[in-house]
């Protein structure tokens, strides 16, 4: 049903439509935000794993 949805031609089509919509500072700054977003993430879940392993035990 989604065989082709991830096709490169359609990713570039969504960057095309993503820049014109939000403008180039704009989608920069969302970017930005999202990836700060989930190298918090990413720190949270290695604060998470140790201490849990250690109060099983």
């Amino acid at each position: 049903m989604f065989e082709g949805i991830f096709q490169p031609m359609h990713l570039v089509v969504i960057l095309i439509i993503a820049l014109l919509f939000f403008g180039p500072s704009k989608l920069a700054g969302l970017g930005k935000g999202l990836g700060d977003g989930i190298r918090g993430f990413k720190d949270a879940l290695k604060e998470v794993g140790p201490s849990d392993d250690s109060e099983k035990k």
